[in-house]
């Protein structure tokens, strides 16, 4: 099964306006089996790409995940990329910053967090933090004491979304290739997610209260978003906003962009040279001995 997830691509030169973008469509599988099959397949084949990309050793792959509570990141990360050598990924999860982070740019505690040649980095949330939560919640800001932070904010905000795709468009030159993946969660389904998380005795570990008060806040994270997916979309970071209600479909979609990303960079393994061949046939015969 090839799913064609262009349609799911953020517009470069389009404002995005998250209501008219959908958080729940047409099923990708017919069943649970099939759902399975597909996702086993897909699988099989990011861990086949994995294993050239390390071999090839011209790229890193840069995975970021953004999106509200509940809306499926860490499943997404555990069942997509279960198949893959733990050798070859890396997955990091930011939380609030240390006092340590605090007192360094916002960019900082990520930069040594990046994937090296050959591996799949993944960010469970990432430095986009600092235009979401960072933007609803203004005395985090003030608390950060960078130069203007009391005084424009519009200003900050802008800088702060050049200062990411500078960098990301840094990491592009440099081989590292970058993916965003915003799961668009709907609040209805929000609401039932975080439901079973109190009424299921194994997911009770997985509420908090912050989790309720951060859903007050519903619209103007979805401001956030907006602004943050308009202004940081590109070419060479593209954003991907995923319906995220269905964690499936989810999973499907997150997948299928992982591997065409990876057929896009033209992996292959290193060839080997007429004098090397001959190195290899001639230890080949001393084994036989």
């Amino acid at each position: 099964m090839g799913i064609d997830c262009s349609r799911f691509a953020a517009g470069r030169h389009d404002k995005v306006r998250l209501g008219k973008w959908p958080t729940k469509i047409k099923p990708l599988y017919g069943s649970t089996k099939e759902y399975e099959h597909h996702l086993a397949r897909h699988k099989d084949e990011l861990d086949s790409l994995q294993r050239t990309l390390y071999a090839d050793n011209r790229h890193a792959l840069l995975v970021i995940f953004q999106g509200m509570d509940a809306s499926g990141k860490d499943g997404a990360i555990r069942h997509v990329m279960s198949g893959v050598n733990p050798q070859g990924v890396q997955v990091f999860s930011f939380k609030h910053p240390s006092a340590t982070e605090l007192e360094h740019d916002f960019l900082w505690r990520e930069v040594a967090c990046l994937p090296e040649r050959g591996r799949i980095g993944i960010f469970n949330r990432s430095y986009y933090e600092e235009v979401l939560v960072v933007r609803v919640h203004s005395e985090i800001l003030r608390a950060e004491g960078i130069p203007g932070s009391r005084g424009d904010g519009k200003r900050v905000w802008e800088q702060r979304y050049e200062s990411i795709s500078s960098f990301e468009r840094h990491l592009h030159r440099n081989g590292t290739r970058i993916v965003k993946f915003f799961l668009h969660l709907s609040k209805g389904e929000q609401k039932r997610r975080f439901l079973a998380r109190i009424d299921e005795p194994d997911k009770n570990w997985k509420f908090s209260l912050d989790d309720v008060r951060e859903r007050r806040d519903w619209r103007q994270y979805m401001r956030a978003y907006e602004a943050c997916l308009s202004a940081t979309t590109h070419q060479h970071a593209p954003w991907y906003i995923v319906p995220a209600d269905d964690k499936q479909n989810a999973r499907l979609i997150v997948s299928q962009v992982l591997i065409d990303t990876l057929h896009s960079l033209k992996l292959r393994y290193p060839t080997v040279d007429a004098a090397r061949r001959r190195e290899l046939l001639a230890i080949r015969r001393q084994l036989l001995m």
